[in-house]
């Protein structure tokens, strides 16, 4: 496929997952305004961290009067995920020049992933795919960036917006990337874990329980991942 074919194509695969998205988008829009930022604070974290989960904890954070240190440090573990991300599509991309790499690195979300890694599984010898993950990218991008925008303008219109329901949406946007992607009892394992932990930990403060669960889901991964490889080592032997 040519260029734009690939771009065109990254665009159109990642509408479904920016259904889910736009009504997360809105609800940061108006939980921000709510929690004192201005209209351009609200647009420039959306712009600048673009990172849905991480910019809900840090409003929920700054609204609780936690420190700096303690936002920092969760959004971070948080976002932990998105190294993994990098680190499994390195392979792809790694001939590409930097002004390719740093952007597509910026714009690698849940969602793009999602479709992203989809296409590269594919075996073609197409040399533009990074122009799939280009469409992909900044399709998601503007879409956060207007849907925000739109949470702004609810805010400060409509009250209760976040009451509504709407983070629903969001929620089986990332049951819907994630189940398909659990092809292994390792990654069964860690999922069920996580869950476990978060349940556990709900009620602990600073949003410590989301960080333990991650964490949990991680080490418990890990394991069985190892322990899997060394078995098979020793039936080779």
């Amino acid at each position: 496929m040519s260029r734009s074919q690939e771009f065109l194509h990254g665009c159109r695969d990642i509408l479904p997952l920016i259904v889910g998205a736009i009504p997360f988008g809105i609800i940061f829009g108006t939980l921000a305004i709510g929690a004192g930022l201005s209209s351009w604070q609200a647009m420039g974290m959306s712009a600048l961290v673009f990172a849905g989960s991480a910019q809900f904890i840090a409003i929920t954070l700054i609204t609780g009067g936690v420190g700096a240190a303690v936002v920092l440090l969760t959004t971070f573990v948080v976002n932990l995920r998105h190294a993994l991300y990098s680190a499994s599509m390195q392979p792809f991309v790694r001939h590409l020049p930097s002004r390719w790499r740093v952007p597509l690195a910026f714009w690698l979300t849940d969602e793009a992933f999602a479709v992203i890694q989809h296409r590269y599984a594919r075996d073609d010898a197409s040399p533009y795919k990074h122009w799939f993950f280009l469409g992909a990218g900044l399709t998601m991008y503007l879409s956060w960036q207007l849907a925000t925008l739109a949470g702004i303008a609810f805010g400060q219109a409509v009250p209760n917006v976040a009451s509504w329901g709407l983070d629903f949406a969001m929620i089986a946007t990332f049951i819907g990337i994630a189940v398909p992607m659990m092809r292994t009892r390792p990654q069964v394992a860690s999922a069920l874990v996580a869950a476990g932990v978060a349940l556990l930990t709900w009620e602990l403060p600073y949003k410590l329980g989301l960080i333990a669960a991650a964490l949990a889901g991680i080490i418990v991964g890990v394991w069985l991942e190892r322990r899997a490889e060394r078995q098979l080592q020793a039936e080779a032997c």
